[in-house]
């Protein structure tokens, strides 16, 4: 159920973002105490703002009344992904590359599965990572997670 909810909501909303010149980060469909979320994440170039987010919220709502997927209540959320964007696709790799990320693995790599510093490049296959001392290259098959992280 929750996977047909996240499938069709992207299916929606992905002709809306392409109008709107956006991009989909990630759709969310989860159960939060006694209430049900549908959590939107888009982005831009330069961050998406509130304005942004509330002219995809509209739209968005208005298709998912139309077709009606959802049995039951539930809140719909529009938002960006923040600053430690998550990286799902491939995309989202070789846009970060220069940047500090937090990579985690399935399986370990010399005894490790977490991962932090610049990601020095990314070919499709393999990701570099320059951490504090060493630099490390990752398997993109066995990164578990991935987000941009913010240093401080």
């Amino acid at each position: 159920m929750s996977n047909d909810v996240i499938a069709l909501t992207e299916q929606l909303v992905t002709p809306i973002l392409e109008e709107e010149h956006l991009e989909l980060v990630e759709v969310e469909y989860n159960k939060e105490g006694n209430n049900w979320f549908l959590r939107v994440y888009i982005d831009k170039e330069n961050g998406v703002d509130i304005e942004d987010c509330g002219r995809v919220s509209e739209r968005l709502s208005k298709k998912l009344d139309e077709t009606d997927p959802i049995p039951g209540a539930y809140f719909l959320e529009v938002s960006s992904p923040g600053a430690e964007r998550p990286l799902k696709k491939e995309a989202d790799f070789e846009r970060a590359q220069g940047k500090h990320v937090h990579i985690t693995t399935f399986e370990p790599i010399d005894g490790e599965n977490v991962f932090e510093g610049e990601l020095i490049s990314y070919d499709g296959q393999q990701l570099q990572i320059k951490e504090s001392r060493k630099t490390v290259t990752v398997p993109r098959s066995n990164v578990s997670t991935a987000r941009l992280a913010v240093v401080f």
